[in-house]
């Protein structure tokens, strides 16, 4: 492992595709990553499990044990990427590239490459002095269904002290983010002539009224809910996206609608979409099974830690930055349900993430790695 340098670590892995999309067409299995992962935590002396995710043919996690007892530190990542556009990469997004103090490639801040930070920093300890185990996590389809985050919760197999997360935060503690809900509205109507209204029932004019009904209600969301920690403090509604209908001249039978919320903390998608019932009701009173609501995927339930709590306060005094809410969500719900403290902190912006020409800037190495040796020793080597 000694032979391997960072920038070997992080070249081999950007090399390797792991792009989880709900578009079969841009799926991929990430097992080629796990299998890397595995070489390398065993080099280093982990004990190293490898599982498929529950009904997911192809998508494993991964994880990496060393110490012995409970509790300790967990560090965790996805090792799944976003789809990329072809025509608006200027580079190789498999071929890492060294330019201008920068590392371009798919996956460099978000995240696979937090793995090469997290074997990096472990390389300078003395890993056999460990006085509470460190646990290393690797999830499949963050980026779209949470599946290996939501396997791990369920299965409840491990209880680390503390966890923490390494998506692109400017090695900035946060301790709570806001969840995310992708929800559609389906109006079946009756097609007919246009020349007589009567003659059917228009999904585009019911559809109407729900969108007048849903701007209702997230006016309400923001004058009943407020969380100071967020810049953005009330759950949000977004009306994303409409189809429906085919022609002019013909009363619209289907129209489609899709919307994401936001939850914050306290107020959970179940609260959430009790107000949305509540507030299509009138609607499904008027047209009797004419309006279907449903999930686009499973809701992912907002996350906090207590602001005073230890690993909060321990990650202030080592990043140098004070913690803070972030209004994007990560697989922290998950890992929370563990019963650990749980923060999200880690190298580059989240403003690189999702784009062309992703990028790591190589100021971020140094600091990150010393914050990640930092938070072992407090959590796993000091007694």
């Amino acid at each position: 492992m000694s032979s391997l340098t960072f920038l070997d670590m992080y070249r081999n892995i950007i090399a390797l595709p792991s792009i989880s999309s709900t578009d079969s067409s841009w799926d991929q299995s990430n097992e080629q990553v796990i299998r890397l992962l595995a070489d390398w935590f065993s080099q280093l002396g982990f004990q190293v499990e490898v599982t498929e995710v529950p009904g997911l043919n192809g998508k494993f996690n991964l994880l990496a044990s060393k110490g012995s007892g409970e509790g300790g530190l967990l560090l965790a990542g996805h090792t799944d990427t976003v789809p990329f556009d072809p025509g608006r990469w200027s580079k190789d997004p498999f071929k890492l590239t060294e330019e201008g103090n920068r590392l371009y490639g798919l996956g460099t801040i978000d995240m696979k490459g937090f793995f090469a930070f997290i074997v990096e920093a472990l390389k300078g300890l003395d890993l056999s002095k460990l006085h509470k185990p460190i646990r290393i996590l690797a999830t499949a389809d963050e980026e779209t269904t949470m599946a290996g985050a939501r396997a791990i919760a369920s299965a409840q197999a491990l209880q680390p002290d503390y966890a923490v997360i390494g998506e692109p935060t400017g090695l900035v503690p946060v301790m709570m983010h806001k969840g995310h809900m992708s929800e559609a509205i389906r109006i079946t109507g009756k097609s007919g002539h246009s020349s007589d209204p009567a003659n059917g029932v228009n999904a585009l004019e019911i559809m109407h009224q729900v969108m007048a009904r849903l701007l209702e209600l997230q006016h309400q969301l923001k004058e009943k809910y407020s969380n100071p920690h967020f810049q953005v403090p009330q759950p949000t509604l977004n009306l994303g996206h409409i189809h429906g209908g085919d022609s002019p001249n013909r009363i619209c039978a289907c129209c489609e609608l899709h919307f994401d919320m936001r939850p914050i903390p306290g107020v959970g998608p179940d609260e959430l979409m009790g107000l949305l019932h509540h507030a299509l009701e009138p609607i499904k009173v008027q047209y009797p099974n004419a309006l279907e609501l449903f999930h686009l995927h499973e809701p992912i339930p907002a996350y906090g830690t207590d602001p005073d709590a230890e690993l909060v306060k321990a990650a202030e005094a080592i990043s140098g930055h004070k913690a803070e809410a972030v209004n994007y969500c990560t697989e922290a719900p998950f890992i929370q349900q563990l019963g650990c403290q749980t923060i999200v902190m880690g190298p580059g912006h989240i403003a690189q993430a999702h784009q062309p020409d992703e990028y790591l800037d190589l100021s971020f190495v140094a600091p990150t790695v010393e914050v990640l040796q930092q938070l072992v020793k407090r959590f796993c080597l000091s007694k």
